[in-house]
């Protein structure tokens, strides 16, 4: 009986999302960006996650996608944490700091913009 239930708490929409998270933080640190792109989407995509853990992966997600080139796409991400209820106060700190330090970097490059 208790490796049923050590079994239906690792497949847990909870638990799958927590490793798919800690997949795409290894992918990232990694270089494989596409591939922890994709297990973040797997995170914000699933049903029964936690919104803080939600939040974390959009989080991460925009700062792959920074680091690929995608601007647009990473502001989406961070602006999508900003408007989601339920995430963490401290990650809604990040990408608002986040944003802060993107839009300083856009005026130093183009100061007429």
């Amino acid at each position: 009986m208790q490796t049923l239930k050590w079994f239906s708490l690792r497949s847990s929409p909870r638990q799958k999302a927590k490793w798919h998270y800690r997949r795409g933080m290894a992918r990232a640190k990694l270089h494989q960006r596409a591939l922890a792109i994709e297990d973040y989407r797997m995170v914000i995509q699933m049903d029964g996650v936690p919104p803080e853990l939600v939040a974390m992966a959009l989080y991460n997600r925009a700062l792959v996608r920074l680091a690929m080139g995608e601007q647009d796409q990473a502001i989406g991400d961070l602006k999508g944490v900003l408007a989601m209820p339920g995430a963490a106060v401290r990650v809604k700190t990040e990408a608002r700091r986040k944003l802060l330090r993107m839009d300083r970097a856009t005026e130093r490059i183009n100061p007429e913009a």
